[in-house]
C-alpha cells in the first residue's frame, strides 16, 4: 500500500477560513424564511454580528500581530499571514453585504409587516420629533461629552466597539473649519422604543424603533453652540482584546487579570468601519490618528454594529419567536429531587437542554444544606453575573464545610464576573485557587464529600459544559453523576494538582490535558486500525466543537486510509477535509447549526464491541490538548453508552439543520431527503413526551 503524504497543504483547510464558513452557516440562519420565526432570524443576525467582533479582537488581531513582525511562516494549509489576512479581508467584505441586504430588504420589511417599524427621526412628525427633542435634552445630552481635535486638543481615545460620530463644524465667527467626535453612550441603550418616550403619540398599535445615533446627529446643535454643523459621520472601531500573561506576572494573577480587563481599551485597532458617504480626509484623519491600514478599513452601509439587535427578543410577541419548552427533571421526577439517593441507585446522565440544568443547581444546594456533607470541590470557568451555582457555594461555606473551588480567571471576555465571585468566596472563607501558570482551567468538574453508616462517600458530577444555568438553556452538554471509586480517585488527584502542589499524573480513568488526552485519543484511533485489520470492522464517532490538532487528524486520515468508517459531528472550526479518494473517502463531518448551541464533546471508539465513550471540555485543538486544564470522562455504564450512541446517530440523521462538509473544506446543506429530520426538534419533542430517563 501507498503511504500517503499526510503533510500535503491541500490536505487541510486553513483555521481562520473555517471560522468563517462556520459564521457563514450562522448567518444562514437568518438569510433562511424558512428556518426560524422572524425574531429568531433577527438574533442570528446579532449572534452572527456578536461571533465577528470577537473573532477579530482575538484571531484577526493574532495573524496582525504576526504580519506586523514580518513572520513568513506558512500554516498546515500553506498560508502566510499576510495571505491570511486578504482572505479573511474578501470573506468577511462578502458576508457583511449579505447580512445587510437580509436586514434591510428582506428582514426589516417583515418586521413592518408584523407591525415593528424602525424609523429614521426624519421620518416623523413635527410633534413627534418635539417629544423626542425633549427627551434628547432630558435623557441623552447630559451624558455626552464631545471632544475637539486641534492644536490645543489630542486626539481623543476611542476604546473597543465604541461607536462614534466624527463631526465637522464651521466656527461662525471666523469661518475655520474644525473637527470634533462624539462617542455613543454605551451606557444607554442602543436601540429606542419610541413608544416609551413621554409625548410620543402611538395609538396605532405599532412597535417603533430608532437607533440613538440618528436621535444624537439630529441634535448636534445642542452640543455645538456658535458652532455650524457641516457634516457628521458614523465610525466604529474593534481593538485587539487579548490578554497575554507572562509567566513573571502570575505571582499576583487576580491583579494581573483586572489590570488586563483594563488594558482591552487600549489595544491595537484591527478594524475601522466607516459608512461609505465619510469623506475622504476624514477618513484619513482616523486612519492616521488611530494608526489603521487600509486592508482593516471596511465600509458598511447603514448602521454598524448589529450584535444590539438581540434586545429586539425583549418584544412580547411569541407567536414571532421560537415556542417555549420546558425542560424535564427526571430525578425530581423520580426521586422527589433526592439527588444522592438517586445517584446511589445508579449513574445518571443528563443531556441539557432538554434536561433541566436545575438538577446541577440542586445538586449544590443539597449539598450546601445537607449536615452529612462535609466538603465541596469544584472548578468554575464561565458561570455569569447572577450564579445560583456559586451562591449555593457561598452557603456551604457559611454552614461550615470545606468549600474548595478553582476560579479561572483567564475564561476570555468573563474575567471580571470570575473576578468578583472568586472575591465573594474567599470572603466567607471559601479555598480559592486561580490555577496552574500558563494553563486554562477548563475542565468541569465538582467532587462532594459526604458522611453516610460512618463512612465518607464520594460523589461527582462531569459535564461538557460551563457551570452556567443561563446558557445550559441555550447550549446542548451533558451532565454525568457518578459514586464510581475509580473515577472519583482520579477527579480528587486532580483537585490536588490544581491546588496544591501535586505532580500525580496517573489518572486511572479520565483523560487529562495536557497529560494524556492526545496520547489517549490517538491510541484509540489506532487501536480501531487494528480492529479493522483483524475483524474487518472499525468505527469512530467524534463530536467537538473545532478539530484543529494535526496529529490527530493525520491519525484520523490514517485510520480511514485502513477502512475505519469515521463521523465527525463538528459544529465550528474543522480543518480536516472528508471525502479525498484514497485519503478521506471513509470519513464524513457534519455541522449542526439551529435552535441550540451545539455544544457537547463525544468520543465514541467500537473497539471490538467492547465500545468507549467519552464526554467532556475539550476539544481537538492545541489549546485544548496542551495548554488547557481538561477532562474527557468515561461513560461506564453501559445501557448510558447506548443512550449517548442513540443521540449521536439522530445528530447524524439530521437533514433539516445539518451541513454536510465537502472534499474543498466547503459546506452544502444535507436536504431533498424525505422524511424530515430535525435533531434538536425531535431531541426536544421526546423530552416533552417525557421519553425514558438517561439516567
Amino acid at each position: 500500500m501507498i503511504i500517503p503524504n499526510f503533510l500535503d497543504t491541500s490536505l487541510y483547510v486553513n483555521r481562520e477560513l473555517s471560522w468563517i464558513y462556520f459564521n457563514q452557516r450562522v448567518l444562514e440562519e437568518a438569510l433562511n424564511p424558512e428556518a426560524h420565526p422572524l425574531l429568531e432570524r433577527v438574533k442570528f443576525i446579532s449572534i452572527f454580528s456578536s461571533n465577528l467582533d470577537e473573532y477579530f479582537m482575538i484571531r484577526v488581531a493574532g495573524i496582525e500581530d504576526q504580519y506586523e513582525a514580518g513572520i513568513q511562516e506558512r500554516t498546515i494549509d500553506g498560508y502566510t499571514p499576510a495571505e491570511q489576512l486578504d482572505k479573511i479581508r474578501a470573506m468577511v467584505q462578502q458576508q457583511l453585504s449579505l447580512r445587510n441586504e437580509c436586514f434591510y430588504h428582506d428582514l426589516l420589511p417583515a418586521l413592518r409587516r408584523e407591525g415593528i417599524e424602525f424609523l429614521r427621526v426624519s421620518d416623523l412628525s413635527a410633534t413627534q420629533q418635539r417629544a423626542l427633542s425633549h427627551y434628547f435634552r432630558k435623557e441623552i445630552y447630559p451624558v455626552l461629552t464631545p471632544l475637539a481635535f486641534d492644536t490645543g486638543h489630542p486626539f481623543p481615545f476611542m476604546s473597543n466597539l465604541s461607536l462614534n460620530l466624527a463631526i465637522e463644524l464651521e466656527d461662525e465667527e471666523c469661518s475655520t473649519l474644525k473637527f470634533a467626535r462624539v462617542k455613543i453612550p454605551g451606557i444607554l441603550p442602543r436601540l429606542l422604543r419610541l413608544n416609551d418616550i413621554k409625548g410620543f403619540h402611538d395609538d396605532d398599535g405599532i412597535t417603533r424603533y430608532i437607533w440613538i445615533e440618528d436621535l444624537i446627529e439630529s441634535n448636534l446643535s445642542h452640543l455645538f453652540p456658535e458652532m455650524k454643523v457641516l457634516q457628521s459621520h458614523l465610525f466604529r472601531l474593534i481593538r485587539n482584546a487579548d490578554m497575554e500573561i507572562e509567566e513573571d506576572e502570575a505571582g499576583d494573577l487576580l491583579k494581573t487579570i483586572e489590570q488586563g480587563i483594563r488594558s482591552r481599551r487600549y489595544g491595537k485597532v484591527v478594524r475601522l468601519d466607516v459608512t461609505p458617504a465619510m469623506p475622504l480626509p476624514v477618513k484619513k484623519l482616523l486612519m492616521n490618528n488611530l494608526n489603521v491600514a487600509p486592508r482593516n478599513v471596511y465600509e458598511i452601509d447603514g448602521a454598524l454594529g448589529f450584535s444590539t439587535l438581540i434586545d429586539l427578543l425583549k418584544i412580547e410577541r411569541p407567536e414571532l419567536k421560537d415556542d417555549p419548552f420546558i425542560p424535564c427533571n427526571r430525578i425530581d421526577e423520580k426521586f422527589s429531587l433526592d439527588i444522592f439517593s438517586a445517584i446511589r441507585v445508579k449513574d445518571r446522565l443528563l443531556y441539557h437542554p432538554y434536561d433541566s440544568f436545575q438538577t446541577v443547581v440542586e445538586f449544590i444546594n443539597q449539598a450546601a444544606l445537607d449536615p452529612d456533607v462535609l466538603s465541596i470541590k469544584q472548578t468554575l470557568y464561565r458561570v455569569g453575573s447572577n450564579s445560583p451555582i456559586v451562591n449555593g457555594l457561598i452557603k456551604a461555606a457559611e454552614a461550615g464545610k470545606q468549600v474548595a473551588v478553582l476560579v479561572e480567571l483567564k475564561a476570555r471576555f468573563d474575567e471580571g464576573n470570575n473576578i468578583i465571585w472568586a472575591k465573594a468566596l474567599e470572603d466567607v472563607g471559601a479555598h480559592v485557587a486561580y490555577g496552574l501558570p500558563g494553563l486554562k482551567t477548563h475542565a468541569k468538574l465538582t467532587l462532594i464529600v459526604r458522611r453516610e453508616q460512618q463512612k465518607l462517600k464520594r460523589y461527582l458530577h462531569l459535564g461538557t459544559g460551563n457551570y452556567n444555568p443561563a446558557n445550559a438553556k441555550l447550549y446542548t452538554d451533558y451532565s454525568l453523576f457518578t459514586t464510581n471509586e475509580q473515577l472519583a480517585n482520579d477527579v480528587a488527584e486532580l483537585f490536588n494538582a490544581l491546588t496544591g502542589y501535586s505532580k500525580h499524573t496517573a489518572y486511572r480513568k479520565l483523560l487529562v490535558s495536557p497529560i494524556n488526552t492526545q496520547t489517549r485519543i490517538i491510541e484509540m484511533i489506532e487501536r480501531e486500525i487494528e480492529w479493522i485489520r483483524n475483524e474487518k470492522s472499525g468505527r469512530i464517532i467524534m463530536k467537538m466543537n473545532s478539530l484543529v490538532d494535526a496529529q490527530t487528524i493525520r491519525a484520523l486520515y490514517n485510520a480511514s486510509c485502513e477502512g475505519v468508517k469515521i463521523d465527525l459531528i463538528v459544529r465550528g472550526i474543522c480543518c480536516l477535509k472528508p471525502g479525498i479518494p484514497g485519503i478521506s473517502e471513509n470519513i464524513k463531518v457534519i455541522s449542526v447549526i439551529g435552535r441550540f448551541l451545539e455544544h457537547s464533546r463525544a468520543y465514541y471508539f467500537q473497539n471490538g464491541g467492547k465500545e468507549d465513550l467519552y464526554l467532556g471540555s475539550a476539544d481537538i485543538m492545541p489549546r485544548n490538548l496542551d495548554d488547557r486544564i481538561e477532562t474527557l470522562f468515561p461513560v461506564l455504564d453501559k445501557a448510558l453508552i447506548k443512550v449517548v450512541l442513540s443521540d449521536l446517530e439522530l445528530i447524524m440523521s439530521d437533514n433539516v439543520k445539518a451541513w454536510q462538509m465537502n472534499a474543498d473544506g466547503k459546506y452544502t446543506m444535507i436536504e431533498n431527503e424525505s422524511p424530515k429530520v430535525n435533531s434538536q426538534n425531535l431531541f426536544l419533542a421526546h423530552s416533552t413526551m417525557k421519553k425514558p430517563s438517561h439516567g
